[in-house]
């Protein structure tokens, strides 16, 4: 489910959109909020602890500044990514309608970054409803992007499916190759990092004016809490 889940999710943000054609951004961005509270409450939740714990349950210590040094890292990474893809990991896509060449360098950004969520997921198997909870809006806001542009149906779909890919692909790359083993406690730390910028810029830019009105306010403890019966 760790491969397949992943996919479905990108996959399912097309059809919506292909099919229902979507006009109401609110409840989009109730979307957003929920699945930011749930992906930062997953992380606090399970993924924080266990890194910071891993020299408990291994021969040679982890170096718990080293982590911190690492998770910091994850955060810039995330910033430079969206210099690139103008934040469209968190429901922006800022590009010209008009230009009809394939967007390499969104895709090139938004791939990294899913390819880093892949990595956890081998022994975190509650993350993936996480992943999969991120990425359907993303999905939904880049088809709503790309079918109302010049770039052709052929990129589109070749973007959409190697995108998709992109989280079992480190899921892969994580599980198969013993060097991502030795190195896992750091890996993890970066992609917190990278879920905690992520995660954090969503319930932010989800408020008006940085006003939460009851909705969503209700919406975030709702991803709270699932995230704390689901882990």
């Amino acid at each position: 489910m760790n491969y397949i889940l992943p996919i479905v999710s990108v996959l399912v943000g097309f059809g919506f959109v292909v099919t229902i054609h979507p006009k109401n951004s609110n409840n989009l961005k109730l979307l957003l909020a929920f699945s930011g509270a749930f992906l930062l409450s997953l992380t606090a939740f399970s993924l924080l602890p266990e890194v910071y714990g891993h020299h408990h349950e291994h021969e040679h210590e982890t170096d718990t500044k080293t982590i911190g040094i690492f998770l910091m890292a994850g955060i810039l990474l995330q910033i430079f990514l969206e210099f690139f893809s103008k934040g469209a990991e968190h429901g922006h896509v800022h590009l010209n309608k008009k230009q009809k060449s394939f967007p390499w360098m969104l895709f090139t950004s938004l791939s990294i970054h899913a390819l880093l969520e892949g990595f956890p997921l081998h022994h975190h198997d509650t993350l993936v409803y996480g992943i999969v909870i991120h990425k359907l809006p993303v999905a939904i806001i880049l088809s709503t992007f790309f079918l109302e542009s010049d770039i052709s149906k052929p990129k589109i779909a070749a973007f959409l499916l190697m995108f998709a890919l992109m989280t079992p692909l480190g899921t892969f790359l994580n599980t198969n190759l013993t060097i991502f083993h030795e190195y896992e406690a750091y890996i993890s730390a970066l992609v917190i990092g990278v879920l905690l910028h992520i995660g954090s810029t969503i319930l932010f830019e989800s408020s008006e004016n940085h006003k939460f009105n009851l909705s969503k306010i209700l919406v975030i403890i709702l991803g709270v809490i699932a995230a704390y019966f689901i882990d």
